[in-house]
C-alpha cells in the first residue's frame, strides 16, 4: 500500500524559508511524476509544482521563482523549497501523483506565514 509522508511545514514571517519533504513508501518511487499541492480551508486542493520521472519539472504562475521541486529517487523523496514566503501561501501541504489516479492523502503539513 502506498504511504505518503509529509514533513517541514511550520511557522515563518513573511521573506521567510521552508523546506518541505515528502516520503514515499508502496511503490518504485522513481517511475512516477510526483506533486506539491496545497489546500486553504474552503478551498479546493491545487496542484502547485510537479516534476516528472525524468525529472522535468512544472509550476504554477504564483509558485515561479519562488519555489523549487525536486527528488531523490534513491532516497524515495520529494522536496519543496520555498523562499520569499508570503500570507498567502498559508495552507497545508500535500504530495501525491499530480494526476489521477491519486493515491490516498497523506496527513499533509501545515505551512502558516505571519508575521
Amino acid at each position: 500500500q502506498v504511504q505518503l509522508v509529509e514533513l517541514g511545514g511550520g511557522l515563518v514571517q513573511p521573506g521567510g524559508s521552508l523546506r518541505l519533504s515528502c516520503t514515499v513508501s508502496g511503490v518504485p518511487f522513481s517511475s512516477y511524476a510526483m506533486g506539491w499541492y496545497r489546500q486553504v480551508p474552503g478551498k479546493q486542493r491545487e496542484l502547485v509544482a510537479q516534476i516528472g520521472a525524468g525529472s522535468i519539472t512544472r509550476y504554477e504562475d504564483s509558485a515561479k521563482g519562488r519555489l523549487t521541486i525536486s527528488r531523490d529517487n534513491g532516497k524515495s523523496t520529494m522536496w519543496l523549497q520555498m523562499n520569499d514566503l508570503k500570507p498567502e501561501d498559508t495552507a497545508v501541504y500535500f504530495c501525491n501523483r499530480p494526476f489521477t489516479p491519486l493515491w490516498p492523502w497523506g496527513q499533509g503539513t501545515q505551512v502558516i506565514v505571519s508575521a
